[in-house]
């Protein structure tokens, strides 16, 4: 199973100043099937300056309507359904995704909708393919209609908080998860509303104990800060190791042990 990060940037200003790229990450080979997670500005042409192909996509994910999660999901899409010719893929996302929801959304037009199964989940949903099960898991974000989800294969367990903050219950969401891999907006103890700081990662960590926790989507603050040198400090807190993506890097994963893994740096096209 390979984890690959198409854009470890997160927040309107990262976004808008491209500091990091936001194109999400993928996850290949989990359970047979090949995903996209938040598919921001750039995921499509990341993909190809990484030379990886969007086609072969089986899966899409989005966890909310904000511009930084879903913002190439139709494009994709349309990679997906091979020029929306086929009937192919499945999009998950959250209420927002699909339809209006308040200020909210929605992301994928009818016609993007039409070539694909739709999924729409909700935090403590739980939905099982022949392959793999999905929950949703709860956030508290400015989306309120924003999910989580744990990915769960005979083998491996994976766990993506998406944006959220941090609460006494999160860990209850993630418990069980090999790989806990997080939204990580600020540095230290500077969480912000509806986002975690490297602090609250710790917290968490330590309450959920995967067997290896991975920190993404940095704002600002947070790449002036150094998220390599975050992570390395909250990892001499936890007793597992803790990574910190980079625009780029592909984590090849051991299902049988998460812990065992090999880090790669694409080179760009």
């Amino acid at each position: 199973m390979k984890l690959t990060f198409l854009g470890t940037g997160g927040g309107r200003f990262t976004t808008i100043t491209q500091k990091r790229m936001t194109g999400g990450f993928r996850i290949d080979g989990f359970a047979g099937k090949n995903f996209h997670i938040d598919p921001g500005p750039g995921a499509l042409v990341r993909s190809f300056e990484f030379g990886i192909d969007p086609s072969n996509l089986n899966i899409l994910f989005i966890s909310h309507a904000h511009t930084d999660h879903y913002n190439d999901g139709e494009i994709l899409i349309e990679a997906m359904t091979k020029g929306m010719t086929e009937k192919k893929g499945l999009v998950i996302g959250s209420r927002s995704v699909f339809e209006k929801y308040r200020r909210w959304g929605p992301c994928i037009s009818n016609y993007h909708k039409t070539r694909s199964d739709l999924l729409t989940l909700f935090k403590d949903q739980t939905i099982e393919f022949d392959e793999f099960i999905i929950k949703g898991t709860k956030t508290s974000h400015g989306d309120p209609t924003g999910v989580g989800f744990q990915l769960k294969s005979n083998d491996l367990t994976i766990s993506y908080t998406s944006d959220t903050g941090y609460s006494p219950d999160l860990h209850n969401y993630h418990k069980g998860a090999d790989i806990l891999i997080s939204s990580v907006l600020r540095p230290g103890k500077k969480s912000i509303k509806c986002h975690m700081s490297t602090d609250n990662f710790k917290d968490l960590i330590n309450e959920v104990k995967p067997k290896l926790g991975i920190i993404t989507h940095f704002g600002l603050k947070m790449i002036k800060a150094n998220p390599g040198k975050e992570a390395k400090r909250i990892e001499k807190q936890a007793d597992v190791p803790i990574l910190a993506a980079s625009d780029g890097m592909s984590i090849n994963i051991s299902d049988k042990n998460p812990s065992n893994f090999e880090i790669e740096y694409l080179k760009r096209f």
